[in-house]
């Protein structure tokens, strides 16, 4: 496998695709985007991944957070972490992620392999196809997944 493929990108912060956002926030009443900048918010409140998200309450800026974190393997499983925490405190989160159910992230905070099934408060989405993000010329050359982080 070509993984220097699948983790390589000249960033980590690539904009979710607009109809993805669309048809959650449908569902969801976000009041936070928690890694984003400027350019790629789709929430009015935003916080930018490489400055305080990860040392912030995310309860403190409503009920219910999107997030579409870094892919890079270094900050990703630490959202997720991060995810599972603020539950606890009674934060709803929904992440876009990549569907890679053989990392040990996974396995620590989403998926139940005993039960077989989603860990307690979690749910797991996965997406048909690949997603495009941003302004890509391509889409993204790994499979996606919604995972929704309730309290």
């Amino acid at each position: 496998m070509n993984t220097a493929l699948m983790f390589s990108s000249k960033s980590d912060e690539w904009s979710t695709p607009q109809a993805t956002f669309d048809a959650l926030a449908r569902e969801f009443p976000f009041t936070v985007d928690l890694a984003a900048t400027a350019e790629n918010a789709k929430c009015r409140q935003f916080i930018t991944a490489h400055h305080n998200a990860l040392n912030r309450d995310w309860w403190e800026y409503g009920d219910y957070g999107w997030l579409n974190p870094p892919y890079s393997l270094g900050l990703c499983p630490r959202f997720i972490a991060k995810a599972a925490e603020e539950r606890r405190k009674g934060f709803t989160t929904v992440m876009l992620l990549p569907a890679r159910t053989d990392t040990r992230y996974f396995h620590d905070y989403i998926w139940d392999a005993e039960r077989h099934q989603p860990k307690a408060n979690v749910q797991v989405r996965f997406i048909k196809g690949r997603l495009k993000f941003g302004d890509a010329a391509n889409s993204a050359p790994f499979p996606s997944m919604v995972v929704v982080f309730r309290p």
